[in-house]
């Protein structure tokens, strides 16, 4: 099987989580607004170990991008979702990607380039394949390396941000619940 942008979407929206996100999501009016990372990637791979299509899923992802660069208006999208997602009982972040530079250096001391879209937040996944999300608006599936990697459990550096020691602990996270998963170099 190859894995198709409609095949992957369909296997994701198996999870009735990440379901019910993409269809209330648009109520928020959030500019840019994606459901990303493993809530997608990993229902292929629990649909590859025939695991229930949420297991392993610790977090669900959001992303979008306001040039408000304020505290106070992500919070108030913040307490929005977690109205509007109360009744679902998981975690949904929900991050507005023009912010993430004036916080990221002091959180993780490292610095973090101003990110124009919230695709450019994607594009820094530490794992290439794992770059993924799903645009609430349109259907639309940002994969900029593609999907083989997910689909052939390949799990290599992402070149746009290369941090090898959090890479090796996030795919080791990863092989550990799926431990088909490979570590590749380079």
């Amino acid at each position: 099987m190859t894995l198709t942008v409609e095949r992957l979407v369909e296997i994701a929206m198996t999870n009735p989580i990440n379901a019910q996100i993409t269809s209330r999501l648009p109520a928020l009016g959030l500019n840019q607004c994606m459901l990303t990372a493993g809530c997608l990637f990993q229902a292929v791979w629990n649909h590859q170990a025939q695991q229930p299509p949420a297991w392993g899923v610790k977090d669900y992802d959001v992303f979008y991008f306001d040039s408000d660069l304020s505290w106070e208006a992500e919070n108030q999208v913040i307490n929005a979702a977690q109205r509007l997602f109360q009744d679902l009982d998981v975690n949904i972040e929900v991050k507005n990607q023009a912010r993430i530079h004036l916080w990221y250096g002091q959180r993780f001391g490292k610095p973090y380039p101003q990110l124009q879209s919230a695709k450019d937040g994607i594009d820094r996944y530490l794992i290439a394949g794992t770059c993924i999300g799903l645009d609430v608006e349109t259907g639309e599936v940002y994969a900029p390396y593609g999907l083989d990697d997910i689909e052939q459990g390949a799990l290599r550096i992402n070149s746009k941000n290369p941090q090898p020691d959090l890479f090796d602990e996030k795919a080791k996270s990863y092989q550990a619940r799926w431990p088909w998963l490979r570590i590749m170099e380079k």
